[in-house]
C-alpha cells in the first residue's frame, strides 16, 4: 500500500527483516527468526505514523530497519523518492542528517560520562555543522530551550535529571541535525503518565514548527490516538490494519485490533462497565515458526476454516484508504 505521490517523504515496500538461528560447535543454521514479514506502507510529509502492536511484533524491528541501524533481508526503503536500501557506511552517514530517533530508555540512551552540551552537541560535531566553539556551544543552548530546558543545565550530567527531562535531552540530541524524520521508538513509555502528556505535547509543537515527520512506535493506542494522523497495527511481523485515526477508533476491521481497542479504558465508568471487552486467549505464536494461513487464527475469536489454510490479502476498504489484512474484514 503506497501513494506514490510527492507528499511521501517515505515509503517501505515488502520490508523483511529476518535473524539467522544457529545451533551446535559448527553454528548449523537451522531457520530464521521473522521479526518484521513483508511490511508496507507510506508516511506523507508533515504527518505523524503510529505504528502500534503488542511488545515482540517487530515494529521497533521495522523502525531500526528504514534508519538502516539493522540490515534488511528483503524489500525497498525510499527516502525522499530514493531507494536508500542498499546504501553503503559513508552514505547513509550523509543521509543520517536527514532521519534521527528518540529512544525508549531515557535512562541508558544517554551517555552517563559525557555532559549534556557534549550528548547534544555530538552531532553537531559529527556532521561538522558549527563554525566555532563558540558557535557550538550557542546552538546546543537553543536546542535546549527548544525542549524546555535552561542552557544553564548544559554542564550537568544526565544523573542529575528526571527522566522528562533526560527524554528531553534525547529530543534535543534528534533535533540537532535538523532531520526531515524522527522515528519515536517508544519514546513516552518509560515515563509517568503525567510527564508523557508533556513529551507528547513538545513532540507536537516542535512538529508544527520544523514540519517533521514522525514514526510513532508505541503499544498504547490512548498514547498513539492524541499524536497520530494515521495507525498501523502491526502482529507478528505484518501489518494487518492501517487507517486514519478517527476512522481506526470509529470502526476497527480487524479482529486482532479491535481486541486491542477494547484494552484501553474509558474514563467513564458507567460506558466501562458496558462496554466489550475481547480476552485473547494463547500465547503469541514465535516468530521463528508462525502459523500458516493468517498469522492471527491461532488466537482469533472469529477464526474459521479458511483463515489456517489462506493468507489473508491486505487490502483498501471499500476504497476509504482503510486497509486490512483479514478475510471477513
Amino acid at each position: 500500500m503506497s501513494e506514490n505521490t510527492d507528499r511521501n517523504l517515505i515509503e517501505v515496500k515488502d520490508l523483511r527483516v529476518y535473524f539467522p538461528v544457529h545451533v551446535g560447535v559448527l553454528k548449523r543454521k537451522i531457520g530464521d527468526i521473522k521479526a518484521v514479514d513483508g511490511v508496507s506502507f507510506h508516511i506523507r510529509k508533515g504527518e505523524t505514523l503510529g505504528l502500534v502492536g503488542e511488545s515482540g511484533c517487530g515494529k521497533t524491528t521495522a523502525g531500526f530497519a528504514i534508519l538502516r541501524l539493522v540490515e534488511l533481508t528483503g524489500g525497498q526503503i525510499l527516502f525522499k523518492g530514493e531507494d536508500i536500501s542498499a546504501y553503503d557506511g559513508p552514505r547513509m552517514r550523509v543521509l543520517r542528517r536527514g532521519m534521527q530517533i528518540i529512544y525508549q530508555d531515557p535512562f541508558s540512551s544517554l551517555n552517563p560520562r559525557l555532559t549534556v552540551r557534549d550528548i547534544v552537541g555530538e552531532p553537531i560535531a559529527v556532521h561538522n555543522m558549527s563554525a566555532n566553539r563558540q558557535d557550538y556551544k550557542d546552538q546546543v543552548a537553543e536546542l535546549l530551550k527548544l525542549v524546555g530546558l535552561s542552557p544553564a543545565m548544559s554542564s550537568r550530567y544526565p544523573h542529575e535529571f528526571s527522566g522528562g527531562q533526560r527524554q528531553r535531552i534525547g529530543i534535543a540530541r534528534a533535533l540537532a541535525v535538523r532531520p526531515s524524520l524522527i522515528v519515536c521508538d517508544e519514546a513516552v513509555s518509560a515515563l509517568d503518565v503525567s510527564i508523557q502528556a508533556q513529551i507528547i505535547n513538545l513532540l507536537e509543537e516542535l512538529q508544527e514548527k520544523f514540519a517533521l515527520t514522525y514514526l510513532f512506535i508505541a503499544h498504547d493506542l490512548a498514547v498513539v490516538r492524541h499524536i497520530s494522523n494515521r495507525i498501523a497495527v502491526m502482529y507478528l511481523g505484518s501489518i494487518v490494519e492501517v487507517a486514519d485515526r478517527l476512522e481506526l477508533y470509529r470502526n476497527p476491521r480487524h479482529p486482532y485490533t479491535r481486541a486491542l481497542l477494547s484494552a484501553v479504558p474509558i474514563p467513564n465508568p458507567a460506558l466501562e462497565a458496558k462496554r466489550e471487552h475481547i480476552l485473547l486467549e494463547g500465547e503469541v505464536p514465535s516468530p521463528f515458526n508462525p502459523p500458516q494461513g493468517c498469522k492471527f487464527h491461532p488466537r482469533c475469536p472469529e477464526v474459521q476454516p479458511i483463515c489456517s489454510q489462506q493468507v489473508p490479502v491486505f487490502r483498501d476498504l471499500e476504497s476509504k484508504n482503510h486497509w486490512a489484512a483479514c478475510h471477513f474484514a
